[in-house]
This record gives C-alpha cells, sequence and structure tokens, in this order.
C-alpha cells in the first residue's frame, strides 16, 4: 500500500483564524449497535460519514427500523459538501435514501459496490430516485477530494464486504482517521493483508475514531481461512441439501461459496429479495464470476439430487418474513427441510436478537438433525475485531486522540481502559454520547456543554418519524394488557344512556369465557349515567375521558391489569 506522509499526501495546511474549528457530532452510533451516523464541521464546511440504520429491539412493536435525527443539519443543508459511505452494511447505507433527500441530495462518495448497494436501495425506496444521485467514485485508496475546507483520504480496511475503505479528514485543527468498521486479518484469503502503521505519519493531531465492538472480546479472532476450510468440508460431505443462512451483505462469503460450489458440481441457489439482488450487483461490477448455469432458481431445485444442491438465503437473525422463518414455518413454496438436510448459521448475532436467534435454533434442531452453527464449528469469521487487534490498531496508528465509536456505551468505556492500560493518556481518550459535540481548536480538544438532539426517528411501513414514543407505548399496553371498547349511545338532550353498552375485548379476557366480569363492566357504565345526570350538558370528549378514568379503575381492582379503554359515544 502506498504510504502516507504530510508533504505528499496533503497540502501543508493554512493557519487557522481564531475563531476556527473543527466539530465532531455523532448523531447516531455511540449508545447502540447501528444507526451510524457522524456530521464533521469545519468552518462553514460539512462533511458527513455514514448513514446507517438500527433494527429495531423487542419492545419496539411494529417498528421496522430507526434513522438518525438529523434535526441539528436543519438550515444547514447547503454546506453539506458529501457524504461519504465507508462500507455497504444497512447500518452504515441503510437510511440514506430517506436522509439524502432531506438534506438536499449532496454527493455521496464511496466504492463501486457501496454506492451500487445505495442505488439499489434508493430505487427500491422510491422508483427512479437513483438517477438524481450525485456520485463521486472512490476507484482506490490513494484518491484524494477536497470537499470545501476538508482533504479527504482514504486507506484499506478489512471488513466482511467487498469494497469497505477507512475515511482521513484533514483539517488545520486535526486529522481525523476513521476506519468505519473493521477487523485484523492476519491471513486473509485471496487478498493482501492489511496494516495502518502509515496512518502514524498523518498530519498531527491525529484523532482516531474506532469502531469498539471487539472491547471485550479476549477470544482468538477465527481465521478467514479455517472458515472457508470448514465450509468447504460441509459443503463437500453433507448427506443431503446444505440450507446456509447468512447476511445477504456477506457478498465475499457467498462469492466463495459459489465459485467452491462450481468447482465440485454442486448448484446453488439463491433466496432472499437482498440475497439475490446483492449478487446479481456484485456480478455485475465483476466482483463475482461464477457460470450461468450453476446459479439455479429456487423453484428448480427438486430437478437435481440433494447432493448436488446448495441453498443459501437471508433469516439468520430470525426476522419473521426471511426466507430461513417461512421455511421452519412451512411457509416456503419450494422448500420443507428434511431430516438429511444440514442447516448452515454463517453469521454472528446482532446484540439483542439472541432470543429470537435461540427460538430460531430449537425449531430447526426439531426438523433436521445436522445444525451446525459457530457454537459448535467455526463456521463464521466475523468482521469485527477483537481487544487484541485494537491493541494493536492503536500501537500501529499512534493517534494523539482517541474516540472509542460504533457500539453501546459499555463498550467504549472497556476501549478507554483497554487503551490507558496500553500507555495512553487518559485525558486524550474522549467517551462520547449521541448529540455530543467536540470541538477541535488547534489540536486542543474541548467538549461543549451543547447537545444535539438525537431521539429515535422510527420507520414503520411508509411512515418516518410519525411514530413516537407515546404511540410507541401504546403499542405495549395493548401487547402487555390488550383492549376494551366501550361503545355507547347517549340521549344528547338528556344525558342519559339509551339501552345496554357494548363492550369489546381484544387481548384482555375471552368475553366468551369471562362473562361475569363483561357483565359487571356493563353495570359499571349504566351507574355511570345514573351518578352523573347533572352533566347532561356535557360535552363527548367529558363523557368518553370519565368512562376511560373510571372504567380502567374498575377493570384494575378487579383484574390488576391496564388494558387500554377506547370509550365510543355516540349521540342519538
Amino acid at each position: 500500500m502506498k504510504k502516507f506522509t504530510k508533504h505528499k499526501q496533503f497540502k501543508a495546511p493554512l493557519p487557522a483564524k481564531p475563531h476556527d474549528s473543527l466539530r465532531i457530532i455523532p448523531l447516531g452510533g455511540q449508545e447502540e449497535v447501528g444507526r451510524n451516523m457522524t456530521v464533521f464541521e469545519y468552518k462553514e464546511d460539512i462533511v458527513i460519514v455514514d448513514m446507517g440504520v438500527q433494527f429495531p429491539e423487542e419492545d419496539m412493536l411494529g417498528i421496522d427500523y430507526i434513522i438518525p435525527n438529523i434535526n441539528y443539519l436543519r438550515g444547514k443543508e447547503k454546506r453539506i459538501r458529501g457524504v461519504i459511505f465507508t462500507h455497504g452494511h444497512l447500518d452504515h447505507i441503510g437510511a440514506a435514501p430517506i436522509l439524502l433527500e432531506k438534506i438536499g441530495n449532496p454527493p455521496i462518495i464511496g466504492r463501486p459496490l457501496t454506492l451500487a448497494l445505495i442505488k439499489n436501495r434508493q430505487e427500491d425506496y422510491k422508483k427512479g430516485s437513483a438517477q438524481r444521485l450525485k456520485t463521486i467514485v472512490v476507484k482506490s485508496v490513494n484518491d484524494r477530494l477536497r470537499l470545501g475546507g476538508f482533504s479527504i483520504g482514504f486507506f484499506a480496511v478489512d471488513h466482511s464486504i467487498m469494497d469497505a475503505v477507512g475515511v482521513i479528514l484533514h483539517t488545520p485543527h486535526g486529522t481525523v482517521v476513521h476506519p468505519g468498521d473493521w477487523t485484523y486479518e492476519k491471513d486473509p484469503v485471496g487478498r493482501q493483508s492489511v496494516e495502518y502503521s502509515q496512518l502514524s505519519k498523518l498530519p498531527r493531531p491525529t484523532i482516531l475514531m474506532l469502531e469498539s465492538l471487539g472491547a471485550i472480546n479476549t477470544h482468538t479472532r477465527v481465521p478467514e481461512k479455517t472458515m472457508y476450510e470448514n465450509l468447504e468440508k460441509l459443503i463437500r460431505q453433507a448427506p443431503g441439501r446444505i440450507i446456509m443462512g447468512t447476511f445477504s451483505s456477506q457478498v465475499e462469503r457467498i462469492k466463495h461459496v459459489l465459485e467452491f460450489c462450481e468447482k465440485i458440481g454442486k448448484k446453488v441457489a439463491l433466496d432472499g429479495f437482498s440475497m439475490k439482488m446483492n449478487v446479481e450487483t456484485a456480478k455485475k461490477l465483476g466482483y463475482i464470476k461464477v457460470k450461468k448455469e450453476n446459479l439455479i432458481p429456487i423453484e428448480r431445485i427438486r430437478d437435481y439430487p440433494d447432493k448436488k444442491i446448495v441453498i443459501i438465503c437471508t433469516g439468520a437473525q430470525g426476522e419473521s418474513n426471511a426466507v430461513l422463518s417461512r421455511i421452519i414455518n412451512h411457509n416456503h413454496r419450494f422448500v420443507r427441510i428434511q431430516k438429511t438436510d444440514t442447516i448452515v448459521f454463517s453469521s454472528s448475532v446482532i446484540p439483542g436478537n439472541e432470543r429470537t436467534i435461540q427460538r430460531l435454533k430449537d425449531n430447526l434442531y426439531r426438523l433436521s438433525d445436522n445444525v451446525i452453527h459457530s457454537d459448535i464449528m467455526d463456521i463464521h469469521s466475523s468482521g469485527h475485531s477483537t481487544a487484541e487487534d485494537m491493541k494493536t490498531v492503536l500501537r500501529q496508528i499512534r493517534p494523539d486522540y482517541f474516540l472509542p465509536i460504533y457500539a453501546n456505551h459499555y463498550f467504549h468505556k472497556e476501549a478507554e481502559k483497554l487503551a490507558i492500560r496500553e500507555g495512553f493518556p487518559k485525558n486524550n481518550i474522549l467517551v462520547l454520547d449521541n448529540g455530543s459535540i467536540l470541538e477541535f481548536i488547534n489540536g486542543q480538544a474541548k467538549l461543549l456543554s451543547q447537545k444535539a438532539l438525537t431521539d429515535y426517528v422510527f420507520v414503520d411501513g411508509l411512515g418516518v418519524g410519525d411514530i413516537s414514543n407515546v404511540v410507541l407505548r401504546d403499542r405495549q399496553m395493548l401487547a402487555e394488557d390488550g383492549m376494551v371498547v366501550v361503545i355507547v349511545n347517549v340521549n344528547r338532550h338528556t344525558g342519559g344512556i339509551i339501552g345496554e353498552p357494548d363492550i369489546i375485548s381484544r387481548g384482555f379476557v375471552h368475553i366468551k369465557t369471562s362473562k361475569a366480569l363483561i357483565e359487571e363492566t356493563r353495570k359499571k357504565v349504566k351507574s355511570f349515567f345514573r351518578d352523573n345526570r347533572a352533566h347532561a350538558e356535557a360535552n363527548d370528549t367529558y363523557i368518553g375521558n370519565k368512562i376511560r378514568d373510571q372504567i380502567g379503575q374498575f377493570l384494575f381492582n378487579k383484574t390488576n391489569r391496564r388494558p387500554m379503554i377506547l370509550p365510543v359515544v355516540i349521540d342519538v
């Protein structure tokens, strides 16, 4: 790799003006896994790195995903010089179709596969919109750009997707080194190993923003070579079909499996929209070269002996609508799991998905005698570092400041401890929250007291940001205690009830088996109207609120549960 030097790679910085500063503002990724997006400001210029999604937690009912809150950028859209994408995983590009439009569609910068995956997602979000994207392709890590006052450079990183790239943002106040997601592969398959000593020669002070998911991982990382050898052994020796669940973004791993299957004469069927789209994109770019006849449609798997079939599909995280879940639930049109099938989980567990994946494994073990996952065989090599890797990179880059990023807060604290044990000065380690505003003036760091707004922005179907925390709490209440609808006909002149109130229960009690409770509730509603004759002139809102309060308290006293009460008042 070409080495960076102060003289060759960057022009000598101009003297900083007294009121100039470099600001770093993470809008996501500092308190969770995902939603990665960081804003860099220098003078009047803004550069953004990544726009990712966060997948919903188990109590976020009905939410598809969460995107960064860009309130901080409102009114500053004309100052945005570009958005740099480090790689093509959804936690780094997933929010781009929504957010780019909101900030005026600035140029987007990235390697070919990364930009192609963004275009695919953009087109899927809004037909025809990908053509309006302004793209700058990073053809080589030796490329250099000028984005306003920022000098931009790149460097190679290892990660679990092709075309991952690290970013250098240089200003007179400091040089930011940002690898994005990374790992440290000592013996890579089919490419040269990457090391980072050349980054120690960058103009000072250097600010290393290092993804820190590996801060608590003290195990030895599974080498790629070992993983591929195990996968090849499984594919070669399988008594029947291989059904492999993995991330659709694991393009490099999928490429290896496709090439090996072609070599030994097995047919591969891909299933899952994102899986097929990503592989097709990689084929168009020339990253995957496989004979057309070796990739077969999923509906043709029965045309070949089971021993000749490998199915690669999405759903290794237990997503309810993904292919693997549909296969397990007998909802797949062409695949039924057989005892002789070998099911392979070649992916890591996204934090928060542990329970879902455990249920998925339980169900698979009931259907197949050959379920293989990383707990019993090394068939997955993580795209993230270990604690030892982090020590190595810190020693190689020797930054002036260290900012742990891209993980939950406790990972960052552990990364801080790790760096201190390596002799890094504590005062030069900065653990930020989402929305923190870190300012550098002439190389001196200062954390400002104000913070950017980083509340969750929920995406549910076509709705972006229309699901508030209040709505989410309502969904949680409905999931926990259900709802009761109280329908009453009210005489508009006297304020009295006409006929019997209707009581509808959903998720609270079963009406047929709880007739006594329903009848008591009906009497309670009628007594409310007897006791409130003085409120004959009261409006429907007043009556509805009173019914909600009194019936809610009554049902809590009877059941110790708090269903959502929905009064329906009909004037007659």
